[in-house]
Order: structure tokens, then sequence, then C-alpha cells
């Protein structure tokens, strides 16, 4: 049986990078490769990617100063390096032969091929309750949950030793606040949210009350 060598592959994704992390990312990779003998051939030799990287260095801390000369002439030259070491980072992915201890020395970051399962969500909460527009109307933000698809919010009329009647449930797509109409004036109504994930549901939140104006 043989066994299928996973590819190793650099971390690239250089552009949302700031200037500052960019520069400590572009002075690794030159520190790893610079006289390394297994990456002896790179498409960008060292001394000139050293001067590229000197140049940006100096292009960085002109455009502190705000001026759109300083900054386009920055932005010009990130554009460059960006360029040169990603070029370096696939010259990388070839030349170790799938091997990560000499890919490492690199000063490449690999790319993880380890998925990361699904996680239970946060227990889902209302963040405020408030007076609707018009009488009869109640709106109701939920808090945002990271990872969360969507949310159900639903409410019942309290009745007696503040007994919640019949449910009626509305889906949200998102957490931003919502209007709930046709609602009895001076009667008090408990609310509770619940949010979606990819594992499912979470349970319904504590109840809030609340008297509809």
């Amino acid at each position: 049986m043989t066994t299928k060598v996973k590819k190793i592959k650099a971390s690239l994704g250089l552009q949302r990078t700031s200037d500052a992390d960019l520069l400590k990312q572009l002075n690794t990779v030159h520190d790893g490769m610079n006289g390394n003998s297994a990456f002896s051939s790179p498409p960008v030799d060292m001394p000139t990617f050293k001067k590229g990287i000197d140049t940006f260095t100096v292009l960085v801390t002109d455009a502190e100063d705000g001026g759109k000369k300083a900054i386009a002439a920055k932005n010009k030259q990130r554009e460059v390096m960006i360029k040169m070491v990603t070029q370096l980072g696939h010259y990388v992915e070839a030349a170790c032969n799938d091997d990560l201890a000499t890919f490492k020395t690199s000063g490449f970051v690999a790319v993880s091929s380890t998925r990361t399962p699904p996680q239970p969500l946060s227990p889902a909460t209302i963040d405020w309750i408030d007076r609707g527009p018009g009488s009869g109307q109640v709106v109701v933000k939920v808090k945002t949950i990271e990872k969360a698809i969507g949310y159900d919010v639903r409410y019942a009329l309290l009745g007696t030793g503040a007994t919640p009647g019949t449910w009626t449930s509305r889906t949200l797509i998102g957490p931003k606040k919502t209007t709930f109409s046709n609602l009895t004036p001076g009667a008090t109504y408990a609310f509770q949210v619940r949010a979606l994930g990819k594992l499912g549901y979470t349970d319904w939140s504590d109840s809030i009350t609340f008297i509809c104006a």
C-alpha cells in the first residue's frame, strides 16, 4: 500500500497583513533562505530581496506622516515585495521535497492541513428589549454569537403566577434589532432566544420579561 505524501503549502495570504507584520515575515524569510543550501536557486536572489526589504522599510517610515506621495510609493513597493515573497514561497514548496523540517528552515510558515471540527456555540442571550415605535410593539436585540447561522426569538404572554402561555416564534437571519407587533398594551411578556450553529440549536435562553406599552 502506497502512502500519499501531503503537499506542503506556504502561508502566502499577505494582502491583508499589516506593514509591520509583512516586514517581519519578509525578514524572517530572508534570514531563513540566505545561504541555505536546501534552497540554492531561488527565483529572486537574496541580495535583490534584501534590497527590496530595505527600500520597503524606509518607505513605511516615510508614509507615517500621511503624505499621499509617500503612501503611494510605500504601497507600490509593498506589492513588489508581496510578489517576490510569493514567488519564493512557491519555490520553497517545490524545493523542500515535502519534507517539513527542510521547509521550516526557509522561514515560511506551512498552511495547516488539520481541519478544526465545528464547536458548540456560546449560550444565546437577549442583549436588550425596548418599547417599539407604536402601541403594542416591542423591539428586541439579541446578542451576536460568533459563527451563529441564525437565531430564533420566541415570546409568550404571562398569565397567572407568571406562567408563560403559548409561545410564538420568529426566525432571524442575523442579530439585528427586530420589532414584534400586535402585542397587548399593558400586558407582560416573556422573551427567549436560541441560536443555530453547525451542530444544531443552543438551549433557549432564560426569559426576560417586558411590559408592552
